[in-house]
């Protein structure tokens, strides 16, 4: 099967679809790749790429054409919106041109924020006869509303129907969470709506720690917090936390990323007095297995928004590979997991007070009891989340809409018949 991933973000940027599309290659498909010129998190684009060109690459088998692309910049909304249009115009009007003479049986997006970046899926499915499937990864317009990006009702009604009009033109639609279904069918009309969730990272795929971990950990009850510093992380609930733990000198909360909130975070830790939160920084995927494998136990915080309850945070299936206790400070879905997996212990999103009574009474376990929580969640990561077996879910799912030449994306959308 013929493969045409349409992502605003790819290698060498660290996202999870750089290693699903690899996974489908691995399971026998020929996987294309049509993206931007890398510019995440630090907002420029990297060395080696040019804002204005078009080039194409090879990657671990994959064929990676690239359009032009406005970096992101930092804390500019304006440049922001501007980055997230330049990919959906550049790759439009180019991506055609870039991909002529090719032929694919499925054009498959990456539907993280803003679901924007589906329209030049929809342009190259129409041109390719190919069938659309976008993957959700985010609710929108709701994820506008919740980050603030956006108050405004009547713009966010107006963003809604762009939303419905994307989700009508895909002959499949997959969201990450059981909780996305739901609102996501209620915008899609008769486009079919499935449950595909993310798959956790292949660095995970074996549990020996690191022999030189790329950062080594103070002796001690570490809660290990790794990912995306920013808003919706509530990250002022960690340091409350941390705050009421001050009695016990051995516990130490290591927030390893970074984002939007890295300077406010780091003078709240200062303004606080906080010595037992450590500012770890970045690291790449690679070294976080050795890493996490040092944590006593992994933390995970949502704010407290119906949204976010609907979501799975990515790290969720990461700290379950890791077979490390989890402490999950967040509502609905996520939480659902870790308490399904029986992987650790779940409180409410924001509950600073929850959290630091979960830490003690982690703390107190005995190694073997903390160890069986760790071992559970790794059992349910092979089972719900293992990235080669979740391919090949996912390689039969579009084998069968491809199949389906009655479907949704047939003759009746204008697919031309053999026309691949």
């Amino acid at each position: 099967m013929k493969i045409l991933v349409v992502t605003q973000y790819f290698w060498p940027e660290v996202f999870r679809i750089n290693e699903v599309a690899q996974s489908l290659r691995d399971v026998g498909n020929d996987v294309t790749v049509l993206t931007g010129q890398p510019n995440y998190p630090g907002g420029e684009i990297h060395p080696g790429y040019s804002m204005l060109s078009v080039r194409v690459q090879e990657h671990q088998g994959l064929q990676i054409h690239r359009v032009p692309l406005l970096p992101r910049g930092r804390g500019s909304g304006l440049r922001l919106a501007l980055n997230y249009l330049s990919f959906v115009v550049f790759a439009s009007a180019l991506g055609p041109w870039l991909l002529r003479g090719k032929k694919f049986d499925v054009v498959f997006v990456h539907g993280m924020s803003p679901i924007l970046q589906a329209i030049p899926g929809i342009c190259l499915a129409w041109v390719k006869r190919a069938k659309l499937v976008t993957w959700v990864q985010d609710l929108w317009p709701e994820s506008l509303s919740v980050t603030g990006f956006v108050r405004n009702k009547a713009v966010l009604n107006a963003v809604g129907y762009v939303v419905r009009w994307i989700y009508r033109h895909n002959d499949l639609l997959l969201v990450q969470s059981r909780a996305f279904v739901a609102p996501v069918s209620a915008l899609a009309g008769a486009t079919p709506v499935e449950y595909h969730p993310n798959p956790g990272e292949m660095a995970f795929g074996e549990t020996a720690a690191a022999e030189h971990p790329a950062l080594r950990l103070v002796p001690g009850f570490n809660v290990v917090f790794a990912g995306n510093l920013g808003i919706v992380q509530s990250l002022g609930t960690i340091l409350e936390a941390a705050e009421q733990l001050s009695d016990l000198p051995d516990v130490r909360f290591v927030l390893v990323g970074s984002g939007s909130r890295d300077e406010w975070l780091a003078d709240e830790v200062a303004r606080r007095g906080l010595a037992n939160v450590q500012l770890a920084g970045r690291f790449p995927p690679d070294a976080m297995p050795g890493i996490l494998a040092q944590a006593s136990a992994l933390l995970v915080t949502l704010v407290r928004d119906p949204v976010m309850a609907q979501t799975i945070p990515s790290k969720v299936q990461a700290y379950l590979a890791a077979g490390k206790p989890i402490l999950a400070v967040l509502d609905g879905e996520g939480a659902n997991v870790v308490r399904e997996a029986s992987a650790g212990i779940a409180c409410s999103a924001e509950d600073a007070a929850g959290l630091a009574i979960a830490v003690r009474e982690l703390r107190r376990m005995s190694d073997s009891q903390r160890e069986r929580l760790g071992v559970a969640g790794r059992s349910y990561y092979q089972k719900h989340f293992e990235p080669r077996a979740l391919a090949n879910v996912l390689a039969a799912r579009l084998e069968r809409l491809v199949a389906d030449r009655t479907g949704p994306g047939g003759p009746a959308h204008g697919h031309a018949e053999g026309a691949r």
